[in-house]
């Protein structure tokens, strides 16, 4: 029995929330570090980061990036994604208060957003477009 998703699986499972684990090449090794993402069926998964941070600069000179995002209880089951950087533009106030929201609620995403106001111009939103998915659901293998 496979355990692969179907793609209405596998992109109804990344649509969730997760806390992603961002791979990116960092010089000759691989720079592995959790993230918050967003993703909705069908389209782009798109990240925040300081163009300075370490992961922002490994993006830049990158130009590709996976996503890991899955589950810490049974039964197991992940998404990968990975492909190159299609845009990678300014992160607006709006867009670090939607990224907040999700992963914080709307009560304190909104005072992370606030707290965070005026950062936006060191921050850059990196879009990419799923070339390659690999997944597991270990639920499957039960039944």
């Amino acid at each position: 029995m496979s355990l692969a998703m179907t793609k209405e699986e596998r992109e109804a499972f990344l649509a969730g929330l997760h806390v992603g684990v961002l791979g990116v090449n960092h010089g000759d090794v691989p720079l592995t570090v959790p993230i918050w993402y967003d993703y909705e069926a069908g389209g782009d998964v798109w990240v925040i980061t300081s163009r300075e941070s370490i992961k922002g600069k490994a993006l830049d000179t990158s130009g590709r990036f996976s996503l890991c995002a899955q589950t810490e209880d049974l039964p197991y089951k992940y998404v990968t994604v990975e492909g190159s950087v299609l845009a990678v533009e300014p992160a607006s106030h709006d867009a670090l208060l939607d990224m907040a929201t999700r992963y914080l609620g709307p009560e304190i995403g909104t005072r992370y957003a606030e707290a965070n106001a005026g950062t936006e111009g060191n921050s850059a939103l990196y879009r990419l477009r799923p070339e390659r998915w690999y997944t597991a659901d270990y639920g499957k293998e039960t039944g």
